[in-house]
């Protein structure tokens, strides 16, 4: 896997162990591009796998990342990609190895960006969205990215969230969700 833009464009990203559906090039760039500078932002990255979204973010501009992946196979090279980036780009990159579910209840922290990238399989898009809501995880002007395959359906609101945007890719889909 490759960074597709900002100061690390271009870099090769170790890829971990184990299950990993990576973030198509194309998806990311496009996402990256429709959000445009992320300087001074705050960026969250739920289902990290390798950490390339939060590394891309890092790349370019954001300030206050965190990401979270439960498989604890995927640590090592994860924190080893992080490393890498910290080290270049001269921020921090905060890492929880837990499942997303019990982060959301658990974090205190508000974010400009939260991405959520889980496995295909997975069928609880819509609750996580709604509990980043009830929970406060996402700043009044900040914005839901869910990426998912095409047939798992998303309602257009999920409480005070609407669907700003929408995305496809090949077989997955990309939403936007920002409060009303």
């Amino acid at each position: 896997m490759r960074i597709t833009g900002g100061t690390l464009k271009g870099r090769i990203i170790k890829c971990p162990d184990g299950v990993i559906r990576p973030a198509m090039d194309r998806m990311r760039e496009s996402v990256f591009s429709i959000l445009g500078d992320l300087s001074g932002k705050s960026w969250l990255d739920l289902f990290s796998g390798s950490g390339t979204i939060a590394i891309e973010a890092a790349s370019r501009g954001a300030t206050h990342i965190e990401l979270c992946e439960k498989d604890k196979i995927k640590v090592n090279t994860v924190l080893e990609n992080v490393s890498v980036t910290e080290s270049e780009c001269n921020v921090k990159i905060q890492c929880h190895f837990m499942p997303v579910e019990y982060f959301i209840k658990r974090c205190k922290t508000s974010f400009d960006y939260i991405f959520f990238d889980p496995p295909f399989p997975y069928r609880f898009h819509e609750q996580l969205v709604h509990d980043c809501d009830k929970n406060g995880l996402l700043n009044p002007t900040g914005t839901i990215l869910v990426h998912r395959p095409a047939e798992h359906f998303m309602p257009d609101t999920i409480g005070k969230l609407k669907r700003t945007d929408k995305r496809i890719y090949g077989r997955s889909v990309v939403d936007f969700y920002q409060y009303k």
